[in-house]
């Protein structure tokens, strides 16, 4: 794997080159192993949050684990691009515009004792900024070779939290075009609950029931680009125990093997509908 400053990163992109790096302040990851119509993401991957914020944090080691979504990037690792945050959504949300990134408080607890800086501040927007400029080069260059493309947005949610039965995949598309990809989305829902989990843990899934898809990576992206479909896939947090932060293996290992067919059978599909 490469470090890269963000100008190299889009460089590389737009050469085409076939790469795999680190962004140079090491907040976010990129593979590219070959130029096709699809990207995995998973933004809020990443647990790392930077030691001068530290002191100043309200929100212990475990309470920031347990709002992130652990295990995503590894459910998607085998495809060929595959991009993911490596910092914690606490320091700055990928998924949320530069205006309400640092959040002030978080799941109803204040988060910083005290106001963090300007200059922290703006140390935490310049990695959101950087990563949209990398996600702009690299969307941009697929659609520039493809009639269209296909993103996979990766998340897991706590499912202990509520009070009532709640599916094993939420797929969120309020905010994507559902007269034109309305139908492609009911596919990727219905080859979701095909999915084998161990301990005979049915594979439900529903879409808009847990979350709508309001993040701004999907938002983003939607705005820019006319032609890529984002899938906000959501997997219940039942590879792991929320309450210990143990997570469990075998059923990581499941979801990514099956994935690994599953995926590239959706891209097929988009690929040959008329949209």
């Amino acid at each position: 794997m490469l470090r890269c400053s963000i100008d190299d990163i889009i460089l590389r992109i737009n050469n085409e080159e076939c790469f795999e790096a680190v962004s140079e302040d090491y907040s976010f990851t990129l593979k590219i192993d070959g130029y096709v119509p699809y990207i995995c993401g998973a933004v809020h991957d990443g647990h790392q949050f930077r030691k001068s914020l530290w002191d100043n944090c309200m929100h212990t080691d475990y309470e920031r684990w347990y709002e992130e979504d652990p295990c995503t990037k590894q459910m998607v690792q085998s495809h060929p691009i595959v991009i993911a945050g490596c910092d914690s959504r606490f320091e700055y949300d990928l998924n949320r515009p530069e205006e309400t990134a640092i959040y002030t408080d978080a799941w109803g607890k204040q988060l910083w004792k005290s106001p963090i800086s300007e200059i922290e501040r703006e140390i935490s927007l310049q990695k959101h900024r950087n990563f949209y400029k990398v996600v702009h080069a690299l969307i941009n260059k697929l659609e520039s070779k493809f009639p269209k493309v296909l993103v996979f947005d990766m998340h897991s949610y706590n499912w202990k939290r509520w009070e009532r039965e709640v599916p094993v995949w939420n797929l969120g598309i309020s905010n994507i075009d559902n007269e034109r990809f309305g139908g492609l989305a009911e596919l990727w829902r219905e080859r979701l609950q095909t999915i084998e989990l161990p301990h005979g843990t049915p594979s439900t899934s529903k879409i808009n029931d847990t979350f709508q898809g309001n993040g701004h990576f999907l938002k983003f992206i939607t705005h820019e680009f006319n032609n890529t479909l984002v899938l906000a896939t959501e997997i219940s947090k039942i590879y792991c125990d929320e309450h210990t932060g143990i997570i469990f293996p075998e059923v990581v290992w499941a979801v990514e093997r099956q994935l690994k067919i599953l995926i590239p059978e959706m891209v097929t599909a988009f690929e040959k509908a008329n949209v």
